[in-house]
């Protein structure tokens, strides 16, 4: 039997402790042993070192690694590192909250690190000083496309998607994003005959037009490997056979790996209208990224100037929350500039808002959206009672083996 190579470190920072204390070098000692004891981890022994004219090191060597301390009496400062090997992480934790009981700092900072085989984790920024962390139980894809860095992960929420650090779909709650920004469109058009999607690389959204009854779908997305690496790996949207006829263009869905600012241009010199163009891209960022100029008032206006009459833009548009509220102001706005009747929908995956519009003004949209809602042929699953798992809704589009 061999030992599993995982561990937990945890890394602190005490801060406004007492001066004596910082350069009592027996209390420090006792308040460590006795930290580690009670966390139940194993002490294997101590050492010390005494600083002149201030200051001390106690370090512990474990049987499940190591604990350590380092004073700066001067500032009433604290370094303070625990590293306790396996799969569980409470001993480490355990042992530096005790400590800090003990030691009573006015100010804590901690950072708690998992380290070894099944480490590896994602941070994805969510907001100023805000991150969620993923934890990838299997790495499936790890690579940089032309465009972006692409990981495809197993993770609690199943096969999961990210672009550049940030998730852009997952197995369990994908099915609750496509349809926040589909349906409404749908209900909303005037009819649903031919649709865009510009970007969208899995094919969810497209795969559930034409189960929504559009006969026509131009799928536009720049980045070919991450399109047909989707294909490959992720059990919803496209399968790679699949893909292949929609990039020969043999059924209703037809795939451009194309700049979608240039598509719009080659659009507009056929003559084409949409009754639908979605915009489905990597979160607009509040710094200047490349792809925020898909989200901006120029790109609304091309997409709008291509909308059949009584057609719909649909776009991502951030977060009515504390945090990516910024994005959602400015779209806001700019469709509010753009359309007469704006929507705006509000997604339970992530608190995602999505807005759609139209160019005419008409009364009561909504009314008139929940109203065709019960005769469009694809019926959404989701609702405020979804668990997040696909086996338990299926909603037979953009999951494998089903309707499509």
């Amino acid at each position: 039997m061999t030992a599993e190579f995982t561990g937990w470190h945890v890394l602190a920072e005490f801060g406004g402790v007492d001066a004596a204390l910082c350069d009592d070098l027996e209390r420090l000692e006792s308040a460590l042993r006795e930290s580690l004891i009670a966390a139940g981890v194993t002490i294997c022994d101590v050492v010390h070192k005494k600083f002149e004219p201030q200051g001390v090191t106690v370090l512990a060597l474990l049987s499940e690694s190591h604990a350590s301390i380092h004073t700066y009496p001067e500032s009433g400062d604290i370094f303070v590192d625990v590293f306790t090997c396996g799969s569980i992480g409470a001993g480490a934790s355990t042992a530096v909250e005790l400590l800090r009981d003990a030691l009573s700092p006015k100010d804590v900072r901690m950072q708690v690190i998992r380290r070894g085989h099944g480490s590896q984790r994602i941070e994805e920024p969510v907001g100023a000083g805000l991150t969620r962390i993923w934890d990838l139980h299997e790495v499936i894809v790890d690579t940089h496309t032309p465009f972006q860095h692409m990981v495809i992960a197993r993770t609690e929420q199943g096969i999961s998607l990210f672009s550049d650090d940030d998730r852009q779909s997952t197995e369990f709650s994908q099915l609750t994003y496509h349809e926040a920004m589909m349906v409404p469109a749908f209900v909303l058009a005037e009819k649903l005959d031919k649709v865009l999607i510009i970007g969208s690389g899995e094919g969810v959204a497209s795969q559930m037009s034409i189960a929504a009854g559009a006969t026509q779908v131009d799928h536009v997305d720049i980045d070919q490997l991450e399109v047909e690496l989707c294909a490959r790996h992720l059990p919803y949207g496209y399968t790679s056979d699949e893909l292949a006829a929609a990039v020969a263009g043999e059924g209703p869905i037809t795939v451009h790996y194309a700049d979608g600012w240039d598509f719009l241009a080659t659009a507009a010199k056929s003559g084409t209208r949409y009754d639908v163009i979605v915009i489905d891209l990597p979160d607009e960022r509040v710094e200047d990224a490349q792809h925020n100029r898909l989200y901006e008032a120029e790109f609304l206006s091309r997409c709008r100037a291509l909308l059949a009459p009584g057609g719909v833009l649909s776009a991502q548009a951030g977060c009515a929350t504390m945090w990516r509220n910024e994005t959602l102001q400015r779209s806001w706005q700019r469709f509010h500039d753009q359309f007469g009747t704006v929507v705006h929908y509000g997604s339970d995956e992530h608190e995602w808002s999505f807005l759609f519009g139209l160019v005419d003004s008409i009364d009561d949209p909504v009314g008139r959206m929940t109203d065709r809602l019960a005769r469009l042929p694809y019926q959404p699953e989701v609702s405020a009672e979804y668990t997040d798992r696909p086996d338990e809704h299926s909603s037979g589009v953009g999951e494998r083996g089903g309707r499509v």
